[in-house]
């Protein structure tokens, strides 16, 4: 927390960056009602980081148009993502009391500013979680996530040597813009980072493309996974899960997920030609390493994919050095990674990694000549029309992961139920007093 605090006060005395074409810090309507609280005075109910691993619902202003490519969103769906965790723990830089959270959403349209010309009241979208021009040398690449003109921090510039794209509801390291675990939402640049969804595409589906499958897709074909490849994937939460799914799709021929709780039975149940490890039931003196040579010809998998993060360490040392500051990363899953694969095997990195890490096994790495792939924010609009489609032929099922659905009242509690990967909560539907009934197949509501 108090990395955080002096994160957001160096911000502070440094000032934003000029490349921003949209408003920033607008996180909570709250913060300034004269300038973004809806007229009416009508107020939503929201999702709201109050600090340190505490997070509340809350009555807060409906958001109003701020700029004139504002989207106003009725939400009809949201969900909790395992990065919504990392703003949870604090591990995410400048987090501020008030803060309204979620990054993944979909919803109807409201009301617009003059500038959107592409939408239309009561249309059915789903936004991408990363907010972009559509105008900068990545958009025009479709690489959205690394959008040059919607995140002026000057803290994350001089940090990564360059911006991403502004987020929704994930810090004001990313620009400071209120998340969708809410009521309403205000989406900026509304006419690039909406994506229409059509009538036989249910939002409990459509949902999803604004990040985990985009992410998912995006960390197997960066990688590079080809026809014929073994794959090991850390990680059997949500994101582990899809690639598992997409690995096949394009040509794996074996995939093996490493994590060490149910997660790992209920990715087999979905795809009995999955394979496991569970890394707390291993024979004595034997580590995640050895066991993948012993199960992949003596040379390990050809690729390893990371799905989890950099924020939970399994031994002391990283602990301590977490817990004091000497890192805001662990190392180990990637030095896992690294000694696991074959000589000149390929490593990706989709989990999320906040800063600096120590204890990492270059040497490993150079002289075996591993790939190490920063698979990065997954460019959405690079990826969202394709997976659409997809999912309208049924080639791929994002219901696999869904595994309840709740009440947005409700939500602060599954939180904490979530973290401790309590009552078998894989990936969550969030309905609200928007929300259609549960669509055919999805399941029904839970109350907490």
């Amino acid at each position: 927390m108090a990395l955080s605090q002096a994160a957001a006060l160096a911000e502070k005395a440094l000032g934003h960056k000029d490349n921003s074409i949209i408003e920033q810090d607008i996180s909570n309507p709250a913060r300034d009602r004269a300038k973004y609280a809806d007229p009416s005075g009508e107020t939503m109910k929201a999702l709201v980081w109050t600090g340190k691993n505490t997070v509340e619902i809350q009555e807060v202003p409906k958001p109003r148009v701020v700029e004139d490519r504002d989207v106003i969103l009725k939400v009809t769906g949201s969900t909790l993502c395992g990065s919504d965790l990392h703003l949870l723990h604090g591990s995410i830089v400048e987090m501020q009391k008030g803060d309204i959270l979620g990054h993944e959403f979909c919803g109807t349209v409201e009301s617009m500013g003059d500038g959107v010309k592409n939408l239309s009241k009561g249309d059915r979208v789903v936004a991408s979680f990363q907010i972009a021009c559509g105008d900068c040398y990545y958009c025009k690449k479709k690489w959205s996530s690394q959008c040059e003109r919607t995140n002026s921090n000057t803290l994350e510039h001089g940090m990564y040597g360059g911006n991403t794209a502004g987020m929704f509801g994930y810090s004001h390291f990313t620009g400071g813009f209120a998340g969708g675990q809410a009521e309403y939402v205000r989406v900026p640049l509304g006419d690039v980072n909406l994506l229409k969804l059509p009538d036989n595409v249910p939002d409990e589906k459509g949902l999803y493309l604004s990040d985990v499958l985009a992410t998912s897709w995006h960390c197997v074909i960066d990688t590079g996974v080809q026809k014929g490849d073994v794959v090991a994937v850390w990680g059997a939460g949500p994101i582990g899960q899809m690639v598992a799914s997409f690995c096949f799709i394009n040509g794996a021929a074996r995939v093996i997920v490493v994590d060490s709780n149910w997660r790992l039975d209920y990715i087999k149940e979905k795809y009995p030609k999955v394979e496991t490890l569970n890394f707390n039931s291993l024979p004595k003196g034997e580590s995640v390493t050895s066991q993948l040579k012993k199960m992949v010809d003596g040379r390990g998998p050809d690729i390893a994919l990371e799905c989890v993060a950099g924020e939970y360490p399994k031994g002391w040392a990283h602990y301590l050095e977490l817990m004091s500051g000497a890192e805001t990363d662990t190392s180990e899953i990637l030095n896992e990674m690294i000694t696991s694969v074959r000589n000149f095997g390929r490593c990706g990195v989709t989990g999320v990694y906040a800063g600096f890490t120590n204890h990492f096994n270059i040497g490993s790495l150079m002289e075996r000549g591993v790939r190490l792939i920063g698979n990065g924010q997954a460019p959405v609009h690079l990826y969202w029309e394709k997976l659409l489609k997809m999912i309208e032929s049924g080639e791929i099922e994002p219901l696999d992961m869904v595994s309840h659905r709740i009440a947005l009242e409700d939500l602060d509690k599954v939180y904490y139920k979530f973290d401790k990967r309590e009552d078998g909560l894989q990936k969550i539907f969030v309905e609200t007093k928007f929300s259609g009934p549960p669509a055919k197949g999805t399941p029904s509501l839970t109350k907490y």
